[in-house]
């Protein structure tokens, strides 16, 4: 569980939305140790679905959504299997992907601005 924390927020630090931050040794460990590339996911795909998230998936283009979902039902199939993809279908930390930043930071942006007009008005 420690590990899968501190995957998430290692990965999580981008240097702009929609990038995979520097491929330093520790950090390909970190993703690699999370555990969830083995199944064919992405960082995006596992987040908590709070509210943003829930928005920012609202807002996601239908063929991006609907990749999501197929890998998360793989996900899901293999797991009660107990299985994984051949390792060379695992998804690898260069090739991770951050679909969903772009649409969540929108959501926040759009969120503090609401919060903001509220307070001023």
């Amino acid at each position: 569980m420690f590990f899968r924390v501190l995957a998430t927020r290692l990965a999580s630090t981008c240097s702009k939305a929609g990038t995979v931050p520097e491929a330093t040794p520790f950090r390909k460990w970190v993703y690699n140790t999370s555990g969830f590339n083995k199944y064919g996911l992405m960082h995006d795909d596992v987040l908590y679905e709070d509210e943003d998230v829930k928005e920012a998936l609202r807002r996601l283009p239908e063929q991006q959504l609907h990749a999501r979902t197929f890998r998360i039902i793989r996900a899901m199939q293999l797991s009660m299997t107990h299985d994984v993809l051949p390792k060379e279908q695992w998804t690898k930390y260069e090739e991770d992907v951050r679909y969903l930043q772009p649409y969540l930071e929108e959501v926040k942006k759009e969120k503090e601005e609401r919060a903001e007009w509220d307070a001023n008005n």
